[in-house]
């Protein structure tokens, strides 16, 4: 895309034409190689036209607002199905919550963006036999991989709606970065959405317990929970309409958290041997541990999809790069206390799904550092590095698709 840029930059019609093919991707590739055509009357257009701001809010149209409404009906509908047909809630839930979230975001997309129903199909298809098959599994209360597939399905969901996303187009890696992007900006909105929303909630029950009216039940189980089904809705609606709204706080989060989070994790390694914690026979350790160790890489992946469209200084790129390297040493502890567990006590559902996973960070992680020492060495943009990030994602999609549908298979619903 950049060398189409270059050879077209005198010729707007073949430009504009560039921009409406794929515009996430003019856009990388223009802010990328800006530094090198600043000055140039068509450089400087473009890049006006592109990072053009707007401090007023645009509410979308009435047919979206249509839509997104009625979309959250239907999803508060499936979330009260147990409250309508006296359903067990401990069966229903853990299985289904995804469904009331994930299907209805990806059907906003396709509908915004115009998927034809044939590109839809197979997503679709997909969908439905999640849907039926992790219903019929055995309700084993103490099952290890019914719990493992209730907890990965919203991550297989989550995979499904960023391949809506992209357009069906799931070989698009800029598209893949957009949508991390994406998520950055619909979880902050989403949390202003939710603190708004329990400001209001607070307020209407304190004002009808004045007046002697108490409406606590009703009020939460029927509208509080169509709030929290359309929040992820309207807060996707509103960063699609208004990126200005808060494009620009995820990367300050970044960019103050990143340091913050390495020096405590190196603070935190040393704790741990001065503490005498052992990883190796202490599970509850080892689960916690695992847990950080997913939210650092969460942290870092996070930071690098949204310096990936600028020039990071080289301070940022420092912090990045150490952050990985001392996220790798976590994971290789984690990974050798794992392998101590399995050598001891032999292989089960829980084990095989942690250790896999481990293994599958520990690959993303070296090769993501290996992008970011590069990136360091030759002075060049985050943009190399983005890509490597999401290039990977795909295959933690295979990786929870096989635990839920092929584990309680392999261990006999354990």
């Amino acid at each position: 895309m950049k060398e189409l840029i270059l050879t077209h930059l005198r010729q707007p019609a073949e430009l504009e034409q560039l921009y409406r093919k794929n515009k996430s991707e003019f856009k990388a590739a223009f802010q990328s190689l800006y530094p090198e055509i600043k000055g140039q009357e068509a450089a400087e257009f473009w890049n006006s036209r592109l990072n053009y701001t707007t401090d007023t809010v645009s509410w979308g149209k009435a047919h979206e607002w249509q839509f997104i409404i009625g979309a959250a009906v239907v999803a508060w509908f499936l979330a009260k199905l147990p409250a309508f047909f006296n359903w067990d809630e401990e069966f229903f839930y853990p299985r289904n919550l995804g469904f009331v979230i994930f299907p209805f975001v990806s059907a906003y997309f396709a509908w915004r963006k115009k998927i034809p129903f044939k590109s839809l199909l197979t997503p679709i298809i997909i969908l439905v036999i999640a849907i039926a098959y992790i219903n019929l599994l055995p309700d084993q209360k103490n099952s290890d991989t019914l719990a493992l597939a209730c907890i990965h399905l919203p991550l297989f969901l989550w995979g499904m709606l960023g391949y809506i996303f992209s357009g069906t187009d799931g070989k698009n890696l800029p598209k893949r970065l957009e949508y991390l992007n994406f998520n950055g900006d619909a979880v902050i909105m989403g949390a202003v959405l939710g603190l708004s929303g329990l400001l209001l909630s607070g307020i209407t029950v304190g004002l009808f317990s004045l007046i002697g009216l108490q409406i606590e039940k009703f009020y939460f189980e029927y509208i509080g929970v169509f709030g929290l089904v359309a929040a992820p809705l309207i807060a996707t609606h509103l960063t699609q309409t208004n990126p200005q709204l808060v494009n620009k706080v995820p990367p300050i989060v970044a960019k103050i958290f990143s340091p913050l989070v390495l020096i405590m994790l190196v603070i935190y390694l040393g704790a741990i041997v001065y503490a005498g914690k052992d990883p190796y026979n202490d599970r509850e350790f080892l689960l916690l541990f695992n847990m950080l160790l997913i939210g650092v890489m969460g942290l870092i992946f996070f930071s690098v999809a949204e310096s990936s469209d600028a020039k990071a200084s080289k301070s940022a790129k420092w912090i990045l790069t150490l952050l990985s390297l001392t996220t790798i040493i976590v994971n290789l502890v984690a990974l050798s206390a794992i392998g101590f567990r399995i050598s001891e006590w032999g292989f089960t559902p829980n084990r095989l799904a942690v250790l896999g996973v481990n293994v599958l960070m520990l690959i993303h992680l070296i090769r993501v550092f290996q992008q970011l020492t590069l990136s360091l060495k030759k002075d060049l943009s985050m943009e190399d590095v983005g890509l490597e990030v999401v290039r990977y994602l795909p295959v933690y999609l295979i990786w929870t698709a096989l635990v839920i549908f092929l584990f309680p298979l392999i261990f006999s619903f354990e």
